[in-house]
Formats: structure tokens, C-alpha cells, sequence
């Protein structure tokens, strides 16, 4: 059996839906070529209705678009709050007014409209009522809307018995979650800075007052009591709008119980990824005092550059994001060890733009320059090679799925494994593709991809969810045993 017969595709999809939509805070001409905004008139003319007329069109707007959104007229007043400047200070509005202001600065979003793509797989928090040989799983996606804008999505699905898989339905309507205030940490702050030419005085002064955790309210008090002398500085002023961009970079989001994995779209927070959240590697891990919980990397896009970032929930239903710092961090691609080993923090990476290495945490909470696993160099990757998700663990080594770069910039995916104890050192490896795109995948918003952010094992199978040109995720299983039997040592 040669590597690509190993993989079997399985019937079952998910294609993107139009239908799963979020609510956006819209401003008229804000995308306009001319400098100006009209959001100033717009207020003028809602505010002219009569009080009957305004709680007509309200409730019109309720009546059409309530059951598609959760708390549809709680978002309406938040937004009205964003862009209450534009209402006279001495000038008060009923209830009915300030929603209805909210509605016409709102429009729904298709978090997927463009494309879906670039799934990971874990295990579910919630394993009741399963038979047995099941596992209910939790899907990462990548959902792309329009602008390309990538935010992170989840859908449920069962395994087994067997090969027999089933996703379970996504309904509406969809929540972004509240974003909650975060404990910082100082290193990370010190780690951030560090990659940065900023004013040493003024970073030194505001590390020396900060405690080793600290929230987004003592670290303004901070920047307060820097003494002025500092501030007079010709690049403080910098420096000081560095420190809120480094602390912006961690925050937490929380989803309310009673929305659904399916339900809940973690969205760009902050400025760092204002273009998108891009490829989360999600992997279960296990903590020094046995608890399971849920890691994941992901890339974090402002337009111009990348960054690394890390997502940590117990439960799927509060996200802690905090930023990676450091050499083995500077790409995309980074996808964690499920354990530590030898006490050591690990991550696959691509800092080079091509090489798939691996890098490990420091005692200053940087990912430390990588050591090189895999360069391009067969013909189906010579333009790159890196990770298709976390390392899985088997008796013989960590397994590792790759993908490489080839003509016409064809995405497909191997295999390696590495030594259980010296993951810095490749055992064997897979010597052909297990899985290129077929004529079915070739076609879609990026062409000839097949591209997955990690899989699982589940009863001697390997489960491979996977991006399909952007167009589609399909799913593959492989038995780990003829897998690892077509390996040739490295």
C-alpha cells in the first residue's frame, strides 16, 4: 500500500453558510475616499422622527432581525454608547431613541461567507450519552467573511463506533462572547517590549513599579505615576503608546453557558489582529496537577504583520489570550506539545518562513531560537514544509502531521515521527504524500490545498480533519499501525 492509499476520505463535509452571522458596528462613509464621516447627519435625521414613528421602526427592525441574534437590542445600546459623541452632551434620548440610533449603526457580518477552512479536532468537553467506542469531538475552523477577515469557529461531531463519523447541526444564532477584564503578566510585557526599540528609561520605570500579575486598572495607575521628566522625553510618547498596544495584546473572552460550541465565534479583540485570527491549533493538554484543559496557537493579522498568540480555556467557554514572545515564535505555525517533557515547554514552528523546527520556553517566557526537524526537499515541498497541528503521541514516537509546498503552489500533507523523549530528533518519516488534493478538493477560494491545524488518535485511528481549497472541510481517517509501518528511519 503506498502512503496515499493509507487515508481515506470520508462522505461527510462542512461547507461554508452564509446564513451564520454576527452583528458589526457599522459607520456610514467610513469607508469613503474623502476624510469625513456621516454619522454626525445620520443622527440628526433618526433623532427628527417623532416618538411614534421611532418605536414603529424599532420595533420592525426587532420584528425582522431578534431571532437571529442573541440580545439583538442589548448590542443596539452598546453601540449607540460608541458613537453617543455625536448626540449634543446636553441632550437627552429615551430608551427607544438610543436603541434605534444603535440599529442603523449595526450590520450583520457573515463570519463564513467567503470560506471555511484550516480545522483542528480535541475532545469535547461534554462525553455523556456516547456508546461505546464513541468520542464527541470539538472542530476548530477558520471562517473567513468578506475582506478575507478570519475569525475562529467550532463545530461538534462524533466518532465510532469504528469509521462511522457524525457532525452534529450548527443552528443560529451565533455570539461573539463579552470580553472580560485578564490578569497581565509582567514577563510577557518585558518580553514584548524587548522586541521593540523603545525608551529603556521610561520600559525600565514602568517594569520596576508593576507586580508580577497585574489588571488593565493598576497598569494605568502605573503610566500615571511615571514622573514627568521622563515623559519629556523625545521618544516617551512612543514608548507609551507601545506599552497599551503590548498590554491590548492579552484579554479574555467569555461565551454565556447556554450558547453552544457551534454558537460561539471568537473574534478579533484588539489592534494586533484586527485583520483576522487565523489557523488555531488546538490541542488537549495536561497540566502539572493532572487537570485536562484546552490550548491553542493562532496567528494574529493587522494587515501588515503577523504575530503568534495563545489561547487557554478550561471548558471552551472562557478563552484567556496572551501573547508568545521570542525567536520560535515569529511565524505562523506554531503548534504546542500536548505534555511537557523533561519539565520542558515545547511547540513545533516555522520561524524561517520554510523549515519545520522546534522551539522551547525559556525561563523568560520566550520561545527560544528553533532547532531545525525537516527541511524542504522533496518534490512535493521544496518551496516550504511545516506542521499540519500539535505532535500526537504514540508508543513508537511522536507523530507529527507535515505539509509541504510544491508546483503551483500545491499544499498536501506527510507524516513524520519523532523520538518520544528527543523530540529534537526525527525517527523516520513518512517517504510519500498521505494526503494531496484530489480533482474534488483542487478548486475553491484558494486552489489546490489540502491544509489541516490538527488531528487526533481514537481507537487506533488517526482522524484527520482537513481544508479543502478553502472551500470545504473534509475529514480522512488512517490506521496508526500501517502508518507507522510505512515509514522508512530517518
Amino acid at each position: 500500500m503506498t502512503p496515499a492509499e493509507l487515508a481515506v476520505r470520508h462522505d461527510v463535509t462542512l461547507s461554508p453558510d452564509p446564513r451564520r452571522v454576527i452583528v458589526k458596528l457599522f459607520v456610514p462613509g467610513e469607508d469613503a475616499a474623502l476624510a469625513r464621516t456621516r454619522a454626525s447627519g445620520l443622527v440628526e435625521r433618526i433623532t427628527a422622527l417623532d416618538d411614534r414613528s421611532a418605536a414603529q421602526l424599532l420595533d420592525e427592525v426587532m420584528d425582522g432581525y431578534g431571532s437571529r441574534h442573541h440580545e439583538l437590542a442589548a448590542t443596539f445600546r452598546h453601540h449607540f454608547d460608541l458613537v453617543r459623541h455625536r448626540v449634543s452632551p446636553d441632550r437627552e434620548l429615551p430608551d427607544t431613541m438610543r436603541t434605534l440610533i444603535g440599529a442603523f449603526f449595526s450590520h450583520e457580518y457573515a463570519v463564513e461567507g467567503a470560506a471555511l477552512c484550516n480545522p483542528s479536532m480535541v475532545p469535547h468537553p461534554d462525553q455523556s450519552g456516547l456508546a461505546d467506542g464513541q468520542l464527541r469531538v470539538a472542530v476548530s475552523l477558520r471562517q473567513i467573511g468578506e475582506g478575507h477577515l478570519s475569525s475562529i469557529g467550532f463545530a461538534t461531531a462524533v466518532l465510532g463506533p469504528g469509521r462511522d463519523l457524525a457532525l452534529a447541526p450548527r443552528p443560529g444564532p451565533l455570539a461573539v462572547g463579552a470580553r472580560v477584564g485578564v490578569l497581565h503578566r509582567r514577563d510577557l510585557l518585558a518580553a514584548g517590549l524587548d522586541e521593540g526599540a523603545y525608551d529603556d528609561e521610561v520600559c525600565a520605570t514602568v517594569l520596576g513599579l508593576l507586580p508580577e500579575r497585574f489588571d488593565d486598572q493598576q497598569f494605568e495607575r502605573t503610566l500615571a505615576s511615571i514622573p514627568p521628566d521622563l515623559l519629556h522625553r523625545a521618544t516617551a510618547q512612543r514608548t507609551m503608546e507601545q506599552l497599551r498596544r503590548t498590554i491590548a495584546d492579552g484579554y479574555s473572552v467569555v461565551f454565556p453557558e447556554q450558547v453552544p460550541l457551534s454558537g460561539r465565534v471568537l473574534w478579533p479583540n484588539n489592534p494586533s489582529e484586527s485583520n483576522g485570527m487565523e489557523d488555531a491549533r488546538f490541542v488537549r493538554v495536561t497540566g502539572a496537577d493532572g487537570e485536562a484543559a484546552y490550548r491553542a496557537t493562532y496567528t494574529a493579522y493587522d494587515g501588515r504583520q503577523i504575530a503568534s498568540r495563545m489561547l487557554d480555556s478550561a471548558d471552551l467557554t472562557r478563552f484567556e489570550v496572551t501573547p508568545m514572545r521570542g525567536p520560535g515564535a515569529r511565524n505562523k505555525g506554531v503548534a504546542l506539545f500536548p505534555r511537557t517533557i523533561d519539565g520542558r515547554h515545547l511547540a513545533l514552528c516555522r520561524a524561517d518562513g520554510e523549515t519545520l523546527g522546534l522551539t522551547a520556553l525559556d525561563g523568560d517566557n520566550r520561545w527560544a531560537e528553533p532547532v531545525p526537524l525537516l527541511r524542504p526537499g522533496r518534490s512535493w515541498s521544496l518551496i516550504q514544509v511545516g506542521n499540519c497541528g500539535s505532535p500526537l503521541e504514540t508508543d513508537a514516537g511522536w507523530l507529527v502531521l507535515t505539509h509541504g509546498v510544491g508546483p503551483m503552489r500545491q499544499y498536501a500533507i506527510g507524516a513524520i515521527l519523532l523520538d518520544l523523549h528527543r523530540p529534537e530528533r526525527v525517527v523516520a518519516e513518512l517517504p510519500g504524500v498521505l494526503l494531496a488534493p484530489a480533482e474534488a478538493d483542487r478548486d475553491g477560494y484558494v486552489p489546490n490545498v489540502v491544509y489541516s491545524c490538527g488531528g487526533l488518535l481514537h481507537r487506533g485511528e488517526l482522524w484527520m480533519p482537513y481544508g479543502a481549497s478553502d472551500a470545504r472541510v473534509g475529514f480522512a481517517t488512517v490506521g496508526v499501525a500501517g502508518l507507522l509501518d510505512a515509514m522508512r528511519a530517518a
